[in-house]
């Protein structure tokens, strides 16, 4: 059985942390901005953690 390639749109949205956390950037700050309010596109900067729920398939697909 050959070698589970990472699935690489998800390795570039994707980022493991030191201590294994995932972490991803938020959606919605990428274009069409104009019309977002300042507070809206503050709350979107940043980084935030993957549900749980998500993390056992993540980390399959990463190969991690």
């Amino acid at each position: 059985m050959p070698k589970m390639k990472t699935h690489r749109g998800l390795a570039k949205r994707v980022k493991v942390t030191g201590s294994g956390r995932l972490r991803r950037r938020s959606p919605n700050l990428n274009h069409i901005l104009e019309k977002k309010s300042s507070k809206r596109k503050r709350r979107l900067t940043g980084e935030s953690d993957i549900a749980k729920s998500d993390e056992r398939s993540i980390r399959t697909r990463l190969g991690k």
